[in-house]
């Protein structure tokens, strides 16, 4: 049975409308111009293509550019051989998909190369424009798939070390008022907002209980997003507050700085107990996974408010 979000259905529409596909990135290493341009030709047009003319240069490109789906470098080059530079951008990239090219029986160096890890596949010179071409589309799936693996398994580990947070949480604090700063800085973390708050909801409306993390103001009783949050019980929420026109003529928005917002309910069958406001100042985007841990999270935290309640003082006596 598949699980569902209130109000997520919209957001992801807005998500998509968001999500422009970018060309994957790719470098290409060689010391002579004329190879060098020729590579570049040939990818442009699926890849953003960055260049070098050495293992030297290679290396300070991808540290100011970050990780590349592919790389494709000539062995034989001044200062650094292929196979060398290509063995030091593995601790930090090690995603990324390597090709050489080789002219020469460098036999040793690539079976070595290649064993480890280091290389994906060698390309004899001169090579033939469309096979190579079929070579580093295959590299770039392969990357793709090596990401998925990696940001799945990412996933999994910050979705557990939420839910655990949440549950130490509820289980060490001695009143519902302690536990509202700590759940704000778990969801702060976990989502990488600048500001986070986490406000009590009773009867309809935002009680004086809170709970923050970050710099900012608490607003949430002139916005218009956590407003409908408590309305409908369903998430709220915009990716880029400039753009619209209703959230950037509130003033609280210009004010401080806020370009990107989300408002959960924490709501328990059908009430809704507190509101989660999590705020980015600049354009921020989440995934659809994202968002439904933040309501299971979110779900979570209305239970300990209802055990709150039941067992426990708002505050301490």
């Amino acid at each position: 049975m598949e699980y569902t979000v209130p109000g997520l259905e919209a957001i992801s529409r807005q998500l998509t409308s968001l999500d422009r596909p970018k060309k994957a990135k790719m470098l290409v290493v060689d010391d002579e111009p004329d190879n060098l341009d020729l590579l570049y030709r040939t990818f442009r047009r699926d890849f953003q293509v960055l260049k070098a003319e050495s293992g030297v240069r290679a290396l300070e490109i991808l540290q100011a550019e970050g990780e590349v789906a592919v790389i494709i470098s000539d062995q034989r080059m001044p200062e650094m051989k292929g196979t060398e530079f290509l063995s030091r951008t593995v601790p930090e990239f090690p995603d990324t998909v390597r090709i050489i090219l080789t002219g020469f029986t460098d036999v040793e160096d690539l079976v070595e190369a290649i064993n480890s890890g280091q290389v994906y596949k060698y390309i004899t010179k001169p090579w033939d424009p469309e096979e190579l071409k079929a070579v580093v589309h295959r590299a770039a799936e392969t990357y793709e798939v090596l990401k998925q693996r990696t940001e799945e398994l990412r996933r999994s580990q910050a979705q557990m070390a939420l839910l655990a947070r949440l549950v130490g949480v509820a289980q060490q604090s001695e009143t519902l008022g302690s536990s509202l700063d700590p759940i704000a800085l778990a969801f702060g973390d976990s989502f990488s907002a600048d500001h986070c708050l986490i406000q009590v909801v009773e009867a309809g409306k935002l009680v004086e209980a809170q709970g923050s993390w970050g710099e900012g103001q608490n607003w949430l009783a002139q916005d218009p997003l956590a407003q409908a949050a408590i309305r409908s019980g369903q998430m709220q929420a915009c990716f880029n507050v400039p753009t619209d026109a209703g959230l950037s003529a509130q003033g609280h928005y210009g004010a401080s700085g806020v370009q990107s917002h989300v408002v959960m309910p924490v709501a328990l069958r059908d009430e809704v107990m507190g509101l989660l406001s999590l705020q980015w100042k600049s354009p921020f985007s989440l995934r659809e996974d994202e968002l439904v841990l933040m309501h299971l999270a979110a779900q979570q935290v209305a239970l300990s408010i209802t055990c709150s309640r039941h067992y426990r003082p708002l505050v301490a006596a």
